[in-house]
């Protein structure tokens, strides 16, 4: 008799293990890289498809360049959503993309502040201020929105004022944390990032002139990672980004 129970507790066990495999399996039919400022729209846009498809998308949000590096090391990403159009152009060129890049939305770059009192125009000269000690931006060697605000005060010839004021972040999020959080006085973000829900009211912010550097023209692309693993689903939420669906939740974002 305990030979018996203890056998359906093996089988038991076994049945158990085997289905929290399965559920790890099936837990994620989908591995997406994405730029940081597309976050909030994108957490958006994926419960939408998800709902849709049943489909389980896992989002991984970090700056583009970081993320085409890993994607040419042989990183599991099934789709990669850019910041711009370029990391997908050199991912193309490189072999690494199973279809040519495709813009799904243009950004837009803000001057934004959380400090009370701080009053902000579009010509920036507040960063001259002594009132402003530290300003983040992102990475411009990884982060277009770090590149594109780079290419502004430059433009409006506030580079060489500014210069030791820059404060780097990794990426756009960690960029507009460190103006969320006071740690720096003022930055040049995504408006995608101040659209938020969790940012709304907190501080003034007014968007830059995009005449003033290159347009943020953002592409998403499939891997080929993606097309040799996952084909049927990779294409679903690729198609999907760029459905009437999407284009509202873009839009509510604040991406043209």
């Amino acid at each position: 008799m305990q030979k018996t129970v203890n056998f359906f507790r093996t089988i038991g066990s076994c049945m158990l293990i085997l289905g929290i495999l399965q559920f790890q399996l099936q837990a994620q039919d989908l591995s997406v890289a994405a730029a940081a400022n597309v976050r909030f729209a994108l957490e958006e846009i994926e419960r939408v498809f998800e709902q849709k498809t049943k489909l389980v998308v896992e989002i991984n949000y970090s700056s583009s360049g970081k993320l085409s590096t890993q994607i040419t090391q042989g990183a599991p990403f099934d789709v990669f959503i850019s910041a711009d159009e370029e990391y997908p152009l050199s991912l193309q060129k490189a072999g690494a993309t199973a279809n040519a890049p495709k813009v799904y939305a243009e950004g837009t770059l803000v001057l934004w502040t959380t400090q009370v009192g701080l009053s902000l125009k579009t010509d920036g000269k507040i960063l001259r201020s002594a009132k402003v000690q530290k300003i983040a931006i992102a990475n411009p060697k990884t982060a277009p929105y770090g590149r594109a605000a780079l290419e502004w005060l430059k433009k409006k010839g506030l580079f060489a004022a500014v210069e030791s004021k820059l404060v780097y972040g990794e990426s756009i999020a960690q960029a507009t944390q460190y103006i969320l959080t006071g740690a720096c006085e003022v930055g040049l973000t995504a408006k995608s990032m101040v659209m938020a829900d969790e940012m709304k009211g907190k501080g003034n912010w007014v968007e830059i002139d995009p005449k003033n550097h290159e347009p943020i023209r953002q592409a998403a692309v499939i891997t080929t990672y993606g097309q040799s693993k996952h084909p049927e689903a990779s294409q679903k939420f690729f198609d999907f980004l760029f459905s009437a669906e999407a284009k509202k939740i873009w839009k509510k974002y604040g991406y043209n």
